[in-house]
């Protein structure tokens, strides 16, 4: 089911928490939060919304990277009734779209419910402060300009968001019953 995001609700603090990645290894956004702007992206490997802009999204988070903005990308799905995006499914995307950041699992969606995600992809820009200053769409298709990209580097560089924002749409996350 395609769906929408809401738009953002600016200085929204982000829920913190601590996710392991497909290999076990434990990150905490505390960790991440304070020395600079952070991206929290809901994704999955099996939505073509994510397939589309995955190759794309992993050259954005390194630009991202180098001028020290970081990125958490979580798989909030119930990937038992989905096993394309069980662990090792994730491990497997993440090394063919050349992701260099955490690719997290919230096995019990109490990440993805404390946040509000809806759909895949869902992004979230946050100021070092944790506050919320961007929740909307990767790129504009008709201009081609990569909007999550610009957002990220203003929240860096000023502390907020743009306040025009275009939500991001994708497939819904599949919560378990």
């Amino acid at each position: 089911m395609l769906l929408d995001t809401p738009i953002c609700d600016f200085d929204w603090q982000a829920p913190d928490f601590t996710l392991n990645d497909a290999h076990g290894v434990a990150h905490n956004l505390s960790d991440y939060l304070g020395k600079d702007a952070v991206l929290i992206a809901f994704i999955c490997n099996h939505c073509p919304y994510v397939q589309r802009i995955a190759a794309a999204f992993a050259a954005d988070t390194a630009t991202l990277a180098a001028r020290g903005i970081q990125t958490l990308a979580i798989m909030s799905n119930d990937y038992h009734e989905h096993p394309d995006d069980s662990p090792p499914e994730m491990i497997k995307f993440a090394s063919a779209n050349g992701f260099d950041f955490p690719y997290l699992i919230d096995e019990d969606q109490k990440v993805g419910r404390a946040y509000g995600a809806v759909c895949t992809p869902d992004f979230f820009g946050f100021n070092k402060n944790g506050g919320l200053q961007y929740r909307g769409r990767f790129i504009d298709p008709k201009s081609g300009v990569h909007e999550l990209l610009d957002a990220m580097i203003q929240i860096s560089d000023t502390g907020e968001g743009p306040r025009t924002q275009m939500p991001s749409m994708g497939c819904s996350i599949k919560w378990t019953n």
